[in-house]
Parts: structure tokens; sequence; C-alpha cells
């Protein structure tokens, strides 16, 4: 994947969310919202460098996942700490409210 974004799965969601900060964008290939959402990931794991883990779990290829997380819309964003949820944002989300979000989290710590 270009960027910096990270491809979450199966194999590797546990270990990347369980410490420090992790943002996941839940989404899928068939989705026209998911495709407006990537490029916005993208630009937003670039600034997060370093302070934050970024990336994207397609729910097509991870449904065990998906369905763990109860994730019904996408794209669905989940920040992670310390492998908790704290928070979740369902729908299209703008460059500005990711980074307020992460900003609130990175900031935390």
């Amino acid at each position: 994947m270009a960027g910096s974004a990270v491809e979450f799965n199966n194999d590797n969601f546990v270990e990347l969310t369980k410490s420090g900060v992790a943002m996941v964008d839940f989404w899928a290939t068939w989705c026209p919202p998911c495709r407006m959402q990537g490029p916005i990931v993208e630009k937003v794991a670039a600034q997060y460098q370093g302070k934050a883990v970024i990336g994207k779990l397609n729910v097509d290829d991870s449904q065990a996942i998906a369905s763990k997380l109860g994730i019904h819309s996408i794209p669905t964003l989940i920040v992670f700490k310390d492998g908790a949820e704290v928070q979740r944002l369902v729908g299209l989300q703008t460059e500005q409210k990711l980074q307020a979000v992460l900003d609130s989290v990175v900031g935390g710590n």
C-alpha cells in the first residue's frame, strides 16, 4: 500500500493495536464512501507517522475481526489506545476530524 498506512488483517490486528495508539479504517472495495476515505486515511497516516499506527482493514478479507467489533456500516474508523477502543466514527470523515480525534488521544500519552 502506498504511503504510510498499514494493511491490517487477521494475522496482525491484535499485535498492531495492543499498545500505543492505532486507528483502523474498516472498508471494502465495493463501497464508494470507503474509496473516498482511503486517500484521507493515507494522508493522516503520513502526518502521524511515529505517533500512531494508522491503516485499513478490508472487512471482506477479515470478517472475523469486523464481526467481533460489531462493524455494521462502512466506512467505520476505530481508534484504539493500548488495545482498548477509545473512539468510533461511522461514515466518511474529513481529514480535520481525524486529526482532532487523533490529537485528543495521542496528546494523552
